[in-house]
């Protein structure tokens, strides 16, 4: 099981700056070249996974399906459907960004 790392006052800030910084930037691509240097190869893939388990629910695809076509854990996915459903949902508004910009 893996352990969970404990984030500090520093990484928060941190993360925030990060989000805000990110927030002003108007160039995908750029964008896109900062994501590939700042996380490892196996980041990429599973953020992206995880993103595709969110529109794959949000498209009521059975939660089995998802995990078998993903290589998920359900538990990854039960917890993405969690947060699909909470009130205000930041996957939902995502989601509704996405289809927009359709």
């Amino acid at each position: 099981m893996r352990k969970t790392i404990e984030r500090t006052q520093e990484d928060s800030d941190a993360f925030d700056e990060l989000c805000g910084l990110i927030q002003g930037l108007d160039n995908l691509d750029f964008l896109k070249e900062f994501m590939a240097e700042i996380l490892t190869p196996n980041e990429v893939t599973e953020i992206a996974r995880r993103w595709r388990l969110v529109k794959l629910l949000h498209t009521g695809l059975p939660q089995r399906e998802i995990a078998a076509r993903l290589h998920l854990s359900l538990c990854k996915i039960t917890r993405g459907s969690k947060e699909l459903k909470r009130p205000g949902s930041a996957f939902k508004k995502m989601l509704e960004r996405g289809s927009q910009a359709l």
